[in-house]
């Protein structure tokens, strides 16, 4: 399993032609914006290209993906991810193509280094930055190009407000901006617009959020019965987790969706006074310091037991 710089990754996918491009389950704005700016960048160098269709995109992302999703009936020669840490976040479509992905892009710390060549920069806020640079290297970003990456960089930052944010972040959202992409869209759409049915869900987990350590952790849960009562869906619950670390004093926001009976996701928030991706490493997961997650399968209960004793453990190694 090499690793390779970004030069030689688009080097890489220079020299060669006919791609399929794979995204991680519960696909977020980086992976689809990371897979459809370089989708499109590689058609503009002449080459086929096609993202694989996630199951689990909801319609938020679904302006940036027009015309890119591969027919039924493509085979691709050369299998690439992007924002994907390990085989375990494939999507089920993307099940088939495990061990034969021969390039990753990736920025997780924990990437697992699966691929026949990994190109990680775990020091980027969003894979888009690595995408950025990868595709500078071929020619100038189109608009065309920038708003899916923008969308990415946006997305994976928090409208450029979590501590991930570099630097360069804003200096590669600046370069977007100049191409004549409408930011301000992008910025309405993903984080000052919210459903009814979102506001609701909100509430309920307000009513039933629960503060540990002194006010400065919180366990909050949304469960099935919470997605049934108020017909929620996947949309209106994107990037939820976010939404708990905004009470004040809290400086590790834990949040849990029950997927189904006897499986809940959680997703871990945290300031720089601890490891959210080491927390998560110990329950099977992984991702970023400030932002991680993890599958724990059992009930809520379970989920807030096992992530309140992997918590007390990084404490207390560190």
């Amino acid at each position: 399993m090499a690793v390779i710089t970004v030069a030689e990754a688009a080097r890489w996918l220079k020299e060669r032609d006919v791609f399929l491009i794979l995204t991680h389950k519960r696909p977020d704005g980086d992976t689809l914006g990371c897979a459809a700016a370089l989708c499109l960048a590689l058609r503009k160098l002449g080459k086929t290209a096609w993202l694989l269709p996630n199951e689990e995109a909801t319609s938020l992302f679904a302006p940036y993906l027009e015309g890119v999703l591969a027919p039924a009936d493509f085979t691709p020669a050369h299998i690439v991810s992007v924002d994907i840490a390990s085989e375990g976040l494939f999507p089920d479509r993307a099940l088939p193509y495990k061990g034969k992905v021969e390039l990753a892009i990736d920025h997780h710390p924990s990437n697992e280094g699966f691929a026949a060549l990994n190109c990680v920069e775990a020091d980027k806020a969003a894979c888009g930055e690595i995408l950025y640079t990868l595709i500078t290297q071929w020619f100038p970003v189109t608009a065309e190009v920038a708003l899916p990456l923008y969308v990415a960089l946006s997305t994976d930052t928090g409208c450029f407000v979590y501590s991930n944010t570099s630097p360069n972040t804003h200096r590669v959202a600046a370069e977007l901006m100049d191409t004549g992409i409408d930011a301000a869209w992008v910025n309405k759409r993903h984080f000052r617009t919210k459903s009814y049915t979102r506001l609701r869900v909100e509430a309920r987990i307000m009513e039933t959020l629960e503060l540990r350590d002194e006010g400065q952790t919180a366990l909050a849960a949304i469960t099935l019965a919470d997605m049934a009562e108020f017909r929620a869906t996947e949309e209106d619950v994107e990037d939820i987790a976010a939404f708990v670390g905004q009470l004040e004093g809290v400086h590790t926001a834990v949040t849990i969706r029950e997927l189904k009976p006897g499986e809940c996701k959680l997703s871990v928030r945290t300031m720089a006074d601890l490891d959210a991706s080491k927390v998560c490493a110990l329950l099977g997961g992984g991702g970023h310091a400030a932002a991680s997650g993890c599958t724990v399968m059992g009930s809520v209960a379970d989920a807030k037991t096992a992530i309140m004793a992997a918590i007390r453990m990084v404490r207390s190694e560190g």
